[in-house]
């Protein structure tokens, strides 16, 4: 089976909406989402609600991101097969934005994931897939509460040949690319112990981890030999997230695995976020050199190393 995952997806916030009511957003990459799984962190919500819960209605310097419940139908001609929901701004607009984001979703025919106790599974032929999102907020599954974590992903490799886990994880900002032991703190909030937790998740009965939360790429770890990806960077930020410097940088990873979830083969894309916020592909595969770099500085021998192609190595560890 083969999975495909991006980092970061804000389709617009209300008074930037792309043209066309979003039609065109994903033109430049939707050849290249394929695959049995395509998985995106949708960054916002998926509303008519005017009024945020969390910045009023005045919200002058305070980010909150929605797009009509329409944009919905993009993501899934676009190729995503399921969306991860655990994030900070899925909830940007309460509860009631949050189940409008959900119903959205289902109506485009997509799946989503990353609510409490919430064991997303998906049919591949004979192979049944579970995919669950963790994140540090009390709205979704608790990515603070490892054993917690450890449990619900043990009973979805019970019900599943392949477990995919999707994290919101870790501190923001160019500056954040290096992953690090222990919590990280951002903005006062307890973002995560990255590491603790995507190894815990593993040795829990997960086949594979991937990251989105800190809008900057991070390396990519074996663990088991399992694929740790701890951040996949901004994909899609629709006039709402920077793209300057290593911010402007991300990619796709697809991951070939054989029936019980063990490593066959994967491949990294490299995307540049280009203005006004759109994924195209990198003729100058600067993700490549990045990955590349990160893996080894932060975890030496079991770092994941890339071909001049993308190719990921073997596991080593």
């Amino acid at each position: 089976m083969e999975v495909s995952a991006v980092g970061d997806v804000i389709m617009g916030a209300t008074l930037e909406l792309p043209p066309d009511n979003g039609r065109h957003l994903f033109d430049a990459v939707a050849d290249r989402l394929t695959g049995d799984v395509v998985l995106g962190n949708l960054d916002q919500a998926l509303t008519d609600i005017a009024t945020s819960t969390k910045c009023g209605a005045n919200s002058s310097g305070c980010f909150a991101f929605r797009t009509p419940p329409s944009y919905a139908g993009w993501l899934r001609e676009a190729g995503f097969t399921v969306i991860n929901l655990a994030n900070n701004h899925a909830h940007d607009f309460g509860d009631a934005g949050l189940r409008d984001s959900q119903a959205a979703l289902t109506a485009a025919g997509l799946q989503y994931t990353g609510m409490p106790g919430q064991v997303t599974l998906q049919d591949i032929g004979s192979l049944r897939v579970a995919i669950l999102g963790f994140a540090p907020y009390g709205w979704a599954q608790s990515l603070l509460d490892i054993p917690a974590a450890q449990q619900l992903v043990g009973q979805a490799a019970e019900q599943a040949d392949v477990v995919l886990v999707s994290i919101h994880a870790g501190a923001e900002g160019a500056d954040q690319a290096h992953v690090r032991p222990g919590p990280e703190i951002f903005l006062g909030e307890n973002r995560g112990d990255a590491m603790a937790f995507a190894r815990a998740v593993i040795d829990a009965g997960a086949d594979a981890v991937l990251g989105a939360g800190p809008h900057v790429l991070r390396g990519m770890e074996w663990y088991r030999g399992r694929l740790i990806a701890y951040s996949m960077g901004n994909f899609t930020g629709y006039r709402t997230l920077s793209n300057d410097g290593p911010a402007g940088i991300g990619g796709i990873v697809t991951l070939r695995l054989a029936a019980d979830g063990t490593w066959h083969s994967g491949q990294l894309v490299s995307t540049v976020m280009v203005d006004p916020g759109l994924a195209q592909l990198d003729p100058a595969q600067q993700a490549l050199g990045v990955v590349r770099d990160l893996s080894r500085a932060d975890f030496g021998a079991c770092g994941v190393d890339l071909t001049t192609t993308g190719e990921l190595s073997a596991p080593t560890c």
